[in-house]
């Protein structure tokens, strides 16, 4: 009886000892899952790549991007159109004119000096395109001038100069710009006769005289505004020829004789007057043409 009593109690332990087992494995099981479930979810905030504040600069264009417009169509400011590249270059070989002349070495050295090629030379059609530049930007500069002066006029701060002698500063103030280069500039005068560059000559000779006479006040619309604005071109070219050759100091043979040839123009009366000054002034111009071509050939040299 007592070794049956020990079994059964036995028996009974063990029964108890197995369903704590099962109930602790129960109660363990819900545990593990929240803990997986828990590293699963964050694992992939472990792999993924943390998220950063906006690049400032992720709108900026890249350095490589192209300069002639961006995704608006807006042109860029560093944009720089053919033409402007022709005048950086051309205004640039004016400092090498005293070295190499009026002559497409002038503008090789004008374009390395800008970092570019010598063969940009081939972006114009010979030397003359800088001679013409020049004057461009000669006339220009006396535009200027004289737009400022008639200002000064129009607000009450300076006199208005008399026709005479307007037209003899503006004529001096103009070939003065020459100075620089008068040892070269029979060389360019001669460039402008050749035929490829007479239209564009004459055209910047034209309106040269042309503004020199609108700022002295000339409205005419009758025959005297041809008349005018021949003779002073004829005026224009031989004190220009006389300058080339002139050795006197700061020019002043020059200016006296352009002074002579403005007192002409201002003191034409009658018709047949004028236009027998006119007729003076342009061959006097064409007659100066020749004297150039005598200068290149060493005769009548300045002294």
């Amino acid at each position: 009886a007592p070794l049956c009593e020990l079994k059964r109690s036995f028996h009974c332990t063990a029964l108890r000892l197995q369903d704590d087992s099962k109930t602790d494995k129960a109660s363990s099981a819900p545990t593990r899952c929240i803990r997986n479930s828990t590293r699963l979810h964050q694992a992939p905030s472990q792999n993924q790549p943390q998220k950063t504040a906006p690049d400032p600069a992720a709108g900026r264009a890249r350095p490589g991007a192209s300069i002639f417009q961006d995704q608006s169509g807006e042109q860029d400011e560093e944009y720089e159109t053919e033409e402007q590249l022709q005048a950086r270059i051309l205004t640039a070989a004016l400092e090498f004119v005293p070295v190499h002349g009026w002559s497409l070495e002038a503008i090789a050295a004008g374009a390395e000096s800008l970092g570019l090629s010598s063969a940009s030379t081939g972006m114009f059609n010979s030397a003359g395109d800088l001679v013409l530049h020049f004057i461009s930007d000669c006339n220009s500069q006396l535009t200027e001038i004289l737009s400022e002066e008639l200002k000064q006029v129009q607000l009450g701060q300076a006199e208005p100069k008399k026709t005479a002698v307007f037209l003899r500063d503006a004529v001096e103030t103009r070939l003065r710009m020459y100075a620089p280069y008068i040892e070269t500039w029979p060389q360019a005068m001669s460039l402008l006769l050749l035929p490829h560059n007479i239209p564009e000559g004459l055209k910047h000779l034209s309106t040269l005289v042309d503004d020199i006479w609108y700022y002295a006040g000339d409205r005419s619309t009758d025959m005297n505004w041809y008349t005018k604005r021949a003779a002073l071109t004829g005026i224009y070219n031989t004190t220009e020829l006389v300058m080339v050759q002139d050795s006197s100091p700061d020019f002043q043979d020059t200016w006296n004789f352009l002074d002579n040839r403005i007192q002409d123009v201002v003191n034409m009366a009658g018709t047949a007057k004028q236009v027998q000054s006119t007729g003076e002034a342009v061959a006097q111009g064409l007659m100066g043409a020749a004297v150039t071509l005598k200068n290149l050939t060493g005769i009548n040299q300045r002294r």
